[in-house]
């Protein structure tokens, strides 16, 4: 399965922390690199989408809709800042 950037996902991202995020910086809570969202590597075919660290490939996010319920896990970052932050 070939990896998207975080551009794909960039409506899910507004959706879910009511702003843009792909301009965001996230840190990886495996490797400690950092980046921002929209270069992170996505995979929307996994059970739900996956966005991975592009250094050690870490599970940076998960989002997951069961029954209409976003479900997110954002336990693979460290730190998620906007720029504004």
């Amino acid at each position: 399965m070939d990896a998207l950037d975080g551009n794909s996902i960039a409506g899910t991202l507004a959706a879910v922390f009511d702003t843009e995020m792909t301009t965001a910086t996230g840190t990886c809570a495996n490797c400690g690199s950092s980046g921002l969202v929209g270069e992170f590597a996505v995979y929307l075919r996994a059970p739900g989408i996956v966005a991975r660290c592009r250094i050690c490939n870490n599970v940076l996010m998960v989002f997951v809709d069961v029954r209409g319920m976003m479900c997110v896990d954002l336990a693979g970052l460290r730190d998620l800042r906007t720029a504004s932050t």
